[in-house]
């Protein structure tokens, strides 16, 4: 007998008689705050995405590209990228946006690249959803609105839904069915770039924006 036939032999005598059962996933994370209501699920998600440094401004269906418009004048925004084809391009176009000019998504990265890292100052983009235990928010980007917006502009604004907010990560895959189809790139963000390769000093902006705004759509009335 081999010496590679003894160890297979002696990983064949050493399995169970009976296969192994597999864990509820779905036992393990219901005790973490699904009871919660949706008021306190944005509480949880504002306090651990304000923790890695990133600013969360509550609005509404109405009056959120107002806000935008603030920011963008507050912040100096000279240009502000978007994806044309999104179902929030209609309300951001009709807004005045003062000094900001409004650019939408056009052409390949190579025809934009100079513009995107020199010319751009923000880039503005929906979320999928978000997660209120990681304080992460979810994108999902496609041809309409690629990644790019997300991590090269120096600012990135980021429009939310507050009924699209998962207590856990868990919930988030199983309720939007992640397993029946995936964008090339899912992307979790839980604040702006930052990294301490250099001298373990933390910097920002290093590999991305510098600044993660977040607006978030709440009911009429209802404050976090």
């Amino acid at each position: 007998m081999s010496a590679r036939e003894r160890i297979l032999a002696k990983l064949r005598k050493g399995q169970p008689d009976m296969a192994l059962q597999r864990p509820s996933l779905d036992a393990h994370f219901a005790p973490r705050t699904r009871g919660e209501s949706r008021q306190e699920r944005l509480a949880r998600f504002r306090t651990g995405i304000e923790g890695f440094h990133a600013d969360v401004h509550i609005s509404t269906a109405n009056d959120w590209p107002q806000l935008l418009a603030r920011l963008c004048a507050e912040k100096n925004v000279q240009t502000l990228m978007y994806g044309a084809a999104t179902r929030a391009a209609p309300e951001l176009e009709a807004t005045p946006l003062g000094g900001t000019t409004l650019r939408p998504w056009a052409g390949q990265f190579e025809d934009i690249k100079a513009d995107l890292f020199h010319r751009v100052d923000a880039g503005f983009t929906l979320a999928r959803g978000a997660i209120a235990e990681t304080g992460s928010l979810i994108l999902w980007p496609s041809g309409d609105e690629p990644r790019t917006l997300s991590l090269i502009p120096p600012i990135h604004f980021v429009l939310l839904d507050a009924a699209s907010i998962h207590p856990t990560f868990y919930d988030a895959l199983v309720g939007e069915n992640w397993a029946g189809g995936l964008p090339t790139n899912a992307l979790l963000i839980s604040g702006p770039s930052k990294t301490a390769d250099i001298q373990q000093t933390l910097a920002y902006g290093a590999h991305g924006p510098k600044e993660l705004i977040v607006i978030v759509i709440n009911v009429e009335g209802e404050q976090a």
